[in-house]
């Protein structure tokens, strides 16, 4: 990233944590990870520009549209446990979204599974 760049992310970063209801720590963190991963970064870079997905970068064959796609279904589960955090929080998804493939850069293999078996109650055989 550009100095520039890195500037306008880190403010849009900053926002995001806001609106998610993160702290600072959180924020240092995530940003630290973005700027450490350039597939990840040049997706949120045109995100912030954009207000849509490039899908260009993948980490094992799962783009952010992937990711997302799967936190809806996810965030069905975590109804059914009664925790419902980013119910009505589009940024929190969002930010969940970037930072989830962050961490799945860094252990694809638990990712791809957990993306795999976790799923909410729209499916034949939930309460059988």
């Amino acid at each position: 990233m550009t100095g520039e760049e890195k500037t306008r992310a880190y403010a849009w970063a900053r926002a995001l944590c806001h609106y998610a209801g993160e702290d600072e720590a959180f924020l240092e963190r995530f940003f630290e990870m973005l700027t450490a991963s350039e597939g990840v970064a040049q997706e949120f870079l045109y995100y912030l520009e954009h207000q849509n997905f490039l899908c260009k970068y993948q980490v094992a064959g799962y783009s952010l549209i992937d990711i997302m796609v799967w936190q809806m279904d996810h965030f069905k589960a975590q109804l059914d446990r009664d925790r419902e955090s980013m119910k009505s929080n589009g940024d929190k998804m969002l930010l969940e979204a970037f930072h989830t493939m962050l961490l799945m850069e860094r252990n694809p293999e638990y990712y791809v599974n957990f993306m795999q078996t976790e799923t909410g109650t729209d499916y034949v055989g939930k309460y059988s």
